[in-house]
């Protein structure tokens, strides 16, 4: 037999027996899916913005333990 031939008689046989049920309507699995990705998008909405609200703190922090800022040639200018 050819293997598509034994995949068909394979399918034909699991066709026979009947499908599994899902453990939950088909909908509740996009409505779960839908609900992490809220709370995904909650978490990375709060953390917006993060870098340029502590911003004055980073910089009197490297000023005091004498680092340079990314502007000063020191840094390489990347």
């Amino acid at each position: 037999m050819s293997f598509l031939t034994t995949v068909l008689a394979e399918t034909a046989v699991l066709a026979e027996a009947g499908h599994v049920e899902l453990p939950m309507p088909t909908w509740a699995y996009g409505a779960i899916a839908l609900a992490i990705f809220l709370a995904l998008g909650i978490v990375l909405w709060t953390w917006r913005d993060v870098a340029n609200r502590h911003q004055a703190k980073g910089k009197a922090y490297a000023a005091a333990h004498g680092g340079g800022t990314h502007d000063s040639p020191e840094h390489g200018g990347h």
